[in-house]
């Protein structure tokens, strides 16, 4: 915004009827030249036919920046004719109007509101041309414009040349508002007054305002440099002071002070047994904080820097050595079964005896939620004597966080490796990363993970250089372990650093014993019925495992013995009666109604509907294939909210009966002008994977043979396009759910052979295993030898 001394001969003459532009907080005055920011793509439009055709606009003020415009009632009366300059067009509907004030001027009526405002004017003429006291009031105007621009509120340089020579009231009134800080009513106010001397003399109370302001923050900005002086002033002369005690071996009580923080802290940098170029960078750091004024605030945050360094535990580790018989006992204690999984720690941890430091590969423990990973991690800490540390990656997304922030940041720390190392004070703890998959996502911060990859390779770890310390650190003592529910999430160069422990769920044996020798102890001892102690016979533990918990783990079955435990005591209150036993058929007045179902195999056999084997995080589930036809289009129809891996294994499967329907006896029109439907029961539970391959493809040759599927048989296995059988997971949850449903014969891959060694005798007795390698094998045990026809 600039000021142009007005021209009158040059002073177009009004239209009766203008074009009104709405603007917010600005006030335009005659003589004024400034830009105006326009979005309205129909005003930029009207902009732009005025200004070729030469025409004058109207510019007025929202009285409420807040409510829009139309209704003109949101707008003052009083505005000023303006002549466009310049359009500055932007992207999509945004302009930059440069336009100069003319002439004030009244609207009589708003003549149009949409699209755009329109008005009838007439212009605001002055009272009067010239007088005495008009000449007065202007000279002292002109003193109090040179006052403010002298005392730090500047005039453009050729207003301050031409004022003297401003002899019309008008322009002068005009060029003083446009320079005014007021609040938008005031400068409206000053707009809108007719009286031309009136409006001289409310100029010269605003510009006295104005120059008081201007006079009380020149003496609170020379109060703050008059105050800085003397601070830096009161420094030179304590150095000074300073040299003159050394010299004389005096010391001021400040000194002596700081001399003896100092002196300190050097001892404390020696007994820390840092590396020696650690040392010399502590020690460098304490001659520079020797030199630093301890009100400044540099002094804190090398202080602060030092401490962290010399509180490190560069040699401090736990002493304990690895016992591998202490730790078997104690894993033994603390967690039932998981025989493979502490056999694979055992193994690690007498590498780690052998070699006198942490193996070479960290262990990622795998598996669904509450099956025990967090306190394997605390267990192994107890066998080694060690520290335990627990840190969650669970959404954590800033690189920072784990190799923290430069110095050169205010409030700056180490990450949260660092942190937790000085924290447990040995450099040798066992370090759990909890919830490794649950990792933010690397964004403009950095990128967590790949900060990890340096903090878990053996090769790296030896010199983690944290951002803070911006020293190396030995992590190679400390003993990483992480967690994580499952391996996808996690990046495959991460993933890569370690040894993938996978802990499946409990078996529902485990998980009596667990409850008995654990669980219901312990609910008993935190429910305060330590005196008053009561069994969960079996029975009733099996009972709750099936029918109100459906989980891999051991959370939901605790919840249900802590709930038991609760109504044990009220009713001991309330009653006065002490509960021995709690048997199956109190469990429902305990814990209400039944939550889950248990599936179990089909009343009868049937055609086009076969057993299947699923895994879940839960465990494991029997599913239901239902395949039927009916006449149409030749349409494959998929219900059940199955994934694409589903989906395309039950294409397949179709695929690989109508190109065999001659070795199966199929009748080669049995797919003309048929549309096949095929279900999963239990359609809002999504379901994937391409194990039930096999069960897809028996209950579609079960309905185009018109064979009964045998209902105590279940299978699992991926189908190909040639018929052969791929193996499968999770082998040992499938076997336990076929169990738990009375399934007598389970029909699984050639190759998932060798996994059933892994499978506890008792768990596999009594069930019959057949070995397919293709769907001819499955569908010589599955399928009845005659055709089920009416």
């Amino acid at each position: 915004m600039y000021i142009k001394t007005q021209n009158k001969e040059n002073t177009p003459s009004l239209p009766e009827n203008l074009f009104i532009l709405p603007i917010k907080e600005l006030v335009v005055f005659p003589s004024m030249v400034i830009s105006v920011y326009v979005k309205n793509r129909e005003f930029i439009k009207i902009l732009d036919e005025k200004r070729n055709s030469n025409e004058l606009i109207g510019i007025i003020t929202h009285k409420d920046a807040t409510k829009p415009v139309p209704p003109p009632e949101n707008l003052y009366n009083v505005g000023t004719v303006c002549n466009i300059l310049q359009i500055i067009k932007g992207q999509g509907d945004e302009a930059m109007i440069l336009v100069e004030g003319i002439s004030r001027f009244l609207v009589t009526e708003f003549t149009q509101e949409k699209p755009s405002v329109e008005a009838k004017i007439e212009d605001i003429k002055p009272t009067l041309t010239k007088s005495e006291e008009g000449d007065g009031v202007a000279l002292e105007i002109k003193k109090l414009l040179e006052v403010c621009n002298s005392l730090g509120k500047p005039l453009p340089e050729e207003i301050l040349i031409n004022l003297p020579n401003i002899s019309d009231y008008e322009e002068l009134c005009n060029l003083t508002c446009s320079y005014l800080t007021m609040p938008i009513p005031e400068k409206q106010y000053l707009l809108e007054m007719k009286d031309t001397i009136q409006r001289m003399k409310e100029i010269v109370k605003q510009l006295s305002r104005e120059i008081r302001m201007l006079e009380v923050r020149s003496k609170i900005h020379s109060e703050v440099e008059k105050e800085m002086s003397k601070t830096e002033k009161e420094f030179v002369l304590k150095q000074e002071l300073k040299a003159i005690q050394k010299e004389l071996g005096e010391e001021d009580g400040e000194q002596a002070a700081a001399m003896k923080e100092i002196r300190h802290l050097k001892k404390l940098i020696k007994q820390a047994k840092m590396p020696k170029d650690v040392e010399k960078i502590a020690l460098d750091e304490l001659k520079r904080l020797e030199r630093i004024y301890p009100i400044s605030p540099e002094y804190n945050v090398v202080h602060n820097y030092i401490e962290w360094l010399y509180e490190m535990p560069w040699k401090k580790s736990s002493k304990s050595k690895i016992d591998i018989k202490k730790a078997k006992k104690i894993l033994d204690e603390d967690h039932y079964g998981l025989k493979q999984v502490k056999e694979r720690i055992l193994e690690y941890l007498a590498i780690c005896e052998i070699q006198d430091k942490p193996g070479a590969t960290i262990m990622c423990f795998v598996g669904p939620p509450g099956v025990g990973k967090s306190s394997l991690g605390r267990s192994i800490a107890r066998s080694l004597g060690r520290k335990f540390i627990q840190m969650s990656l669970g959404g954590m997304h800033d690189e920072a966080e784990i190799r923290g922030h430069r110095r050169t940041y205010v409030g700056a720390m180490p990450g949260s490796i660092i942190q937790n190392i000085k924290r447990a004070g040995e450099n040798n703890p066992v370090f759990m990363l909890d919830e490794i998959d649950k990792l933010g996502i690397g964004n403009f911060q950095g990128d967590p993970a790949s900060a990890l990859i340096e903090v878990l390779d053996p090769e790296l770890n030896f010199s983690f250089n944290d951002h803070y310390l911006d020293v190396p650190f030995d992590l190679s003592n400390a003993l990483f372990i992480t967690t994580a529910n499952i391996l996808d999430p996690i990046p495959p160069a991460l993933l890569d650093r370690m040894e993938v422990i996978q802990l499946p769920g409990y078996t529902e044996e485990e998980k009596i014993q667990i409850g008995k020798k654990y669980l219901v102890p312990k609910q008993i001892k935190l429910n305060g019925l330590e005196k008053h102690p009561f069994v969960i016979d079996d029975e009733a533990l099996s009972y709750m495992i099936r029918r109100y918990t459906r989980e891999a783990g051991l959370r939901d079955l605790e919840r249900e013995i802590a709930k038991i435990c609760r109504k044990v005591a009220k009713k001991m209150l309330e009653k006065g009666t002490k509960t021995k036993k709690i048997t199956k058929k109190e469990i429902p007045q305990l814990l209400g109604v039944e939550k889950f179902f248990i599936d179990v195999k089909q009343e009868k056999d049937m055609v086009g509907v076969s057993t299947g084997l699923a895994w879940t995080q839960a465990g494991g589930e029997i599913i239901f294939i239902e395949a039927t036809k009916m006449p149409g289009q030749n349409q494959l129809i998929l219900t059940g909210h199955l994934g694409e891996v589903m989906q395309e294994s039950a294409k397949a499967a179709l695929s690989y009966i109508r190109s065999n329907a001659k070795k199966y006896k199929i009748k080669a029109d049995a797919f003309k002008n048929v549309d096949i439907h095929i279900h999963v029961p239990e359609g809002a539970t999504p379901k994937d994977g391409p194990s039930a391959g096999i069960t897809i493809g028996t209950a579609l040759l079960s309905l185009f043979t018109e064979k009964e599927v045998k209902r105590d048989v279940a299978m699992t296995g991926e189908i190909t396009l040639q018929g052969r059988i791929l193996p499968i997971g999770g082998l040992k949850e499938k076997v336990l759910a076929a169990k738990r449903s009375g399934i007598k014969t389970i029909i699984i891959p050639k190759e998932n052979e060798k996994d059933l060694k892994d499978i506890p005798k008792h768990l596999v007795k009594g069930i019959e295993f057949i070995f397919a390698k293709s769907l001819d094998n499955a569908a010589n045990v599955a399928l009845k030898a005659k055709s089920a026809k009416k």
